[in-house]
């Protein structure tokens, strides 16, 4: 009679992982009394401050429900009705948002080729043709995603100069930040050197992903922010527009202070240290960090236990730069789902041969080092 070994917490998404009990902490707190609905109230408040301490002293915070509602805002308030927005072609707003920016924003992507997620200044510079045709979706907004949807990271460099090529394109820059705090610790900087530092205009904050319950937030970045302003009258434009694009979309709460009061318990309430490396840092920072070392660890395990060398045999090839807190790899379709039998993870693509699939395995703040270590043994049990 088989015995069957005891389920592993998934590794499918950092989605399934629980809200941080300070943010939970934090929420409960905000329950105390009544507040002015909508925004008007004194932890909504704090939050403003706490995002010009982090971001900049121009920058302004929209608390919304979810990350493709932070999305369709920002790209709608960034975009004339006929503009177009270039993104690369695995971006979250072009394979898994059901056309939501389309949808309901009325903007056409315009998706570039990528490796490892990652587009380049030549790929947003090809777009410059069609600024001024009018028979093509004016390019507007370039919209990058840090770190990326392949678990890779922009360099600070290569993102300063994707945002330089794009202003002087006349394009404004928009962050997809569902996972910035990652991008952000596994570069060693804070926010506000991956974002305002570097010209960014509109940042979608990430919460859920890194310990939050639900929502997320706008940030639009201060017009006189950063090393040129970035695209000022395009950031004053955005401020103006989301309030009214924000209920028009469906992302304002009512009770909005319990958003609020979640990425206040990330970021830190006001005069608290803005980013760090230790027990002191943010828990942002903290959550994401970890994140990041049980994908280091998973990727050196499953290499060590049950890998091959890239390309060949039957073990477990990873297939992208493991660089945050994602792990890509490819193994045996039939190794796959015995090991899915252990712990719950996706397909992503198809791998080298028919036999093969290449599947993504995410980490979270809660990811234990146990738990990646037998990970690690049931992947090798299901190789074997």
């Amino acid at each position: 009679m088989r015995v069957t070994a005891p389920l592993l917490p998934p590794f499918a998404s950092d989605n399934y992982a629980p809200a941080h009990p300070d943010v939970l902490a934090a929420v409960t707190a905000a329950n105390e009394g009544y507040a002015v609905a909508y925004g008007e109230d004194p932890v909504t408040a704090r939050l403003d401050a706490r995002v010009r301490e982090v971001f900049g002293p121009g920058a302004s915070a929209f608390p919304v429900i979810n990350g493709t509602g932070a999305n369709v805002v920002s790209l709608t308030a960034l975009s004339p009705r006929w503009g177009g927005v270039v993104v690369s072609d695995v971006a979250h707003v072009n394979t898994d948002e059901n056309g939501a920016p389309e949808r309901v924003g009325g903007l056409k992507l315009l998706p570039c080729p990528s490796v490892d997620g990652r587009i380049t200044p030549d790929d947003v510079a090809r777009w410059a043709g069609q600024r001024h045709d009018v028979h093509r979706a004016h390019p507007a907004v370039l919209s990058l995603t840090q770190s990326t949807e392949l678990g890779t990271v922009y360099p600070l460099d290569d993102l300063r100069a994707l945002t330089h090529v794009a202003h002087d394109l006349g394009m404004a820059v928009h962050v997809d930040g569902s996972r910035l705090a990652n991008a952000a610790a596994a570069l060693g900087c804070s926010l506000r050197a991956l974002t305002t530092d570097l010209g960014v205009d509109v940042v979608s904050l990430g919460a859920a992903k890194n310990g939050g319950m639900l929502g997320e937030a706008v940030v639009v970045l201060g017009p006189d922010d950063g090393p040129d302003g970035g695209a000022g009258p395009a950031r004053e434009s955005a401020a103006a527009a989301i309030p009214y694009l924000r209920k028009a979309t469906m992302q304002l709460a009512s009770k909005a202070r319990f958003v609020s009061a979640q990425l206040l318990a990330l970021l830190g309430e006001p005069g608290a240290a803005v980013a760090g490396t230790g027990d002191d840092a943010p828990l942002w920072w903290r959550n994401a960090a970890h994140a990041n070392a049980m994908a280091a660890r998973l990727r050196d395990g499953v290499l060590a236990s049950a890998g091959t060398a890239p390309g060949g045999g039957t073990g477990v090839r990873v297939t992208r730069p493991v660089e945050a807190n994602a792990v890509f790899a490819t193994l045996p379709r039939a190794a796959a789902d015995r090991l899915r039998e252990r712990a719950r993870f996706y397909d992503w693509a198809a791998g080298e041969t028919p036999d093969r699939v290449e599947v993504r395995w995410m980490c979270a703040w809660d990811t234990r080092p146990e738990t990646v270590d037998a990970f690690v043994s049931a992947a090798v049990d299901a190789l074997g």
